[in-house]
């Protein structure tokens, strides 16, 4: 393969998975990051032999400077960079400006770079909020930004409409579409996860001693790599405007808790037991970040679809209960998890 493709955010979870996957292929990946002096060492460290295949590039969602570098060359981006804090800032701005404008910086100097493909990371949080009569969705829904749901999501939800706006009016040719992913779990490469992860690592070491009262949807980080990869590949006709969802299923985290005991009994011996009542979950949101996003998820169920994702584009997704087991697995393998 001689196509070179854009990976922005390489040294995320997601993006350096499907850097991954890219040079497995043999496209040649360019990739930004904040600092490539800080960063390049690093990734360099996890591809030693991708050479001239690899090229990093310092851009930063909030300026110019090193986009139309990254971009040169290029037919293809996967725009996964944004941010996504632990904790809910003080402002939503924080996190809606950067999403809203990054995306849109990428879009601009992919198009003016001659790019005929772009792939957005998304986000189900741009599909299943602000719906409170509704616990079932699918790639079609849209989050309701009317309802004022938490930072992260309205940042998701206004950087997927302002791109798609955005190549409406400026650039119709370009093929567009978006990855959606639900939680992120998976195998991991070092300490520097998603939040996803984070919670089940909180959930072997003891970190969390109860099970707070909330579920959420599940999605392998190897799946969301292979959807970015195939919506690079597909024929235009099947992926233009498209938006892909990758879940495979709902569950509890009491669930994921005892799946967890049931797949990876030498690790689970701090994986707790007991259920978390709500009240406690809402106290303890007032001292501890995690908490907060968890407050607002009490009891619900947003269950969303990733059927779409599997029957346009041709995969079948990795079950839930595996994932959970090579998540667990991976962080105890990595050091990150003492056994």
């Amino acid at each position: 393969m001689t196509a070179t493709v854009l990976v922005t955010g390489g040294t995320g979870y997601i993006g350096g998975e499907i850097i991954d996957r890219l040079l497995a292929k043999g496209y040649t990946v360019h990739t930004t990051v904040r600092d490539a002096v800080k960063s390049e060492p690093k990734l360099r460290k996890r591809w030693p032999d991708a050479g001239e295949k690899l090229k990093v590039f310092s851009a930063d969602l909030t300026n110019d400077p090193g986009w139309a570098e990254a971009n040169a060359g290029c037919e293809a981006v996967a725009h996964v960079a944004s941010p996504f804090p632990l904790d809910v800032p003080k402002n939503a701005d924080e996190l809606i400006v950067p999403a809203r404008e990054g995306t849109l910086r990428a879009l601009k100097f992919a198009h003016a770079a001659g790019v005929k493909r772009f792939v957005q990371t998304s986000s189900a949080a741009a599909i299943a909020y602000g719906q409170p009569d509704k616990d079932h969705f699918d790639h079609t829904d849209w989050t309701n930004l009317d309802a004022n749901p938490p930072p992260y999501i309205q940042s998701k939800t206004v950087a997927e409409r302002a791109a798609r706006d955005w190549v409406e009016a400026n650039a119709p040719d370009m093929v567009f579409c978006s990855v959606n992913p639900v939680a992120v779990f998976g195998p991991v490469y070092d300490d520097d996860m998603s939040t996803s992860v984070e919670m089940v690592k909180k959930i072997i070491d003891g970190s969390i001693p109860m099970i707070p009262n909330m579920g959420i949807c599940i999605t392998d980080v190897r799946d969301v790599g292979e959807a970015h990869v195939r919506a690079i590949e597909a024929p235009a006709e099947k992926v233009r405007g498209e938006r892909f969802p990758t879940s495979e299923k709902f569950m509890w985290i009491e669930e994921m808790a005892e799946t967890i005991r049931q797949r990876v009994p030498q690790h689970s011996g701090k994986v707790p037991k007991r259920r978390m009542p709500d009240w406690l979950a809402k106290f303890l949101a007032l001292f501890m970040p995690e908490m907060r996003q968890i407050k607002g998820e009490l009891g619900n169920i947003r269950d969303v679809s990733g059927k779409h994702t599997e029957e346009v584009l041709g995969y079948t997704y990795i079950p839930a209960e595996q994932t959970l087991e090579d998540t667990v697995k991976s962080l105890v393998e990595k050091g990150i998890v003492k056994a």
